[in-house]
């Protein structure tokens, strides 16, 4: 599967059915090549128009399915809520 596959399917957690977004970026092990986090926007601030400063940092463990059109997750949402890292 590829980032662009990934990247065309909502993230859903499945403690609470909870819709957290698309994939936007992954983080993996470059020796191994294995996927290591999923990366999505965190919640929008007024309605979007301000965008996200925050994003959701998965672990791959945490993953309970890749389905045709979605992932399921299992995670308690704020836990894995952390500021945006900008690279420069």
């Amino acid at each position: 599967m590829r980032l662009c596959d990934l990247r065309q399917k909502e993230v859903i957690n499945s403690c609470d059915c909870e819709r957290l977004g698309y994939v936007c970026d992954i983080i993996f092990d470059c020796c191994s090549g294995k996927i290591e986090k999923l990366i999505v926007p965190g919640p929008c601030h007024l309605w979007g128009f301000l965008g996200h400063d925050q994003e959701y940092v998965i672990p791959f463990h945490c993953i309970v399915k890749i389905g045709p059109d979605v992932i399921l997750v299992n995670i308690n949402a704020k836990e894995f809520l952390f500021p945006c890292q900008l690279d420069l």
